[in-house]
């Protein structure tokens, strides 16, 4: 049977495909009693459905960090800005507003915790671990860095780390999140599950 949403995930603005997040939605179910989910890189919210909405069934929390200023693809005058979500009085992308209207119409209000940071400035004095983290932030190769560096280390043993927008093949996408998931996977500290379309999967390995 297809997973059913508290809303319909097609009036959220994003670029995850539906089966990526269903596996999102199971993985975050299925890690629930190991600890709080973390995305980096909310949007306007539609992976955010999918991990608090399993949150939620879970009585776990979902942390979504974001500074929703946009990242490099959304600004002014490229491929994937959205005049919708541009503050001109600021000169500014904004998502935020439309990240919270997604999540009081999905009633996850009790169950995400908005984090509105650089997902570095957010990571400084963390100190929970997680049971998954779901990397979909910046896509420059020093931002995916970050990410890698800032929340790998967090994931508990058995929980899951995913990374979104993973391409093998350059002429595709760009490279910063499957460079990434290369270092995961080198580390050791990781076993590899099935790639959901562009969505990489990775359980942390028990010691």
């Amino acid at each position: 049977m297809s997973l059913e949403l508290p809303i319909d995930i097609n009036l959220v603005k994003g670029f995850l495909e539906f089966d990526e997040g269903e596996a999102l939605h199971r993985h975050a179910l299925a890690t629930g009693t190991l600890g709080p989910c973390l995305e980096v890189g909310s949007y306007c919210g539609k992976s955010t459905v999918y991990l608090g909405y399993a949150c939620k069934l879970a009585n776990s929390t979902l942390f979504a960090i974001d500074h929703h200023r946009g990242s490099e693809e959304h600004q002014l005058g490229e491929e994937y800005h959205d005049k919708d979500l541009y503050d001109a009085g600021e000169e500014l992308m904004d998502s935020f507003r439309e990240f919270r209207g997604t999540l009081r119409r999905a009633d996850l209000e009790d169950y995400v915790v908005p984090i509105v940071a650089q997902s570095k400035v957010a990571a400084r004095s963390w100190i929970t671990p997680l049971g998954m983290v779901f990397i979909d932030g910046g896509h420059s190769l020093e931002a995916a860095m970050d990410d890698y560096r800032c929340w790998t280390p967090r994931v508990v043993p058995g929980g899951i780390l995913a990374i979104h927008d993973i391409f093998p093949d350059p002429s595709e996408g760009g490279q910063a999140p499957f460079t990434i998931y290369k270092m995961a996977l080198a580390s050791g500290l990781f076993e590899e599950l099935p790639r959901i379309n562009t969505l990489g999967l990775l359980r942390r390995i028990n010691y």
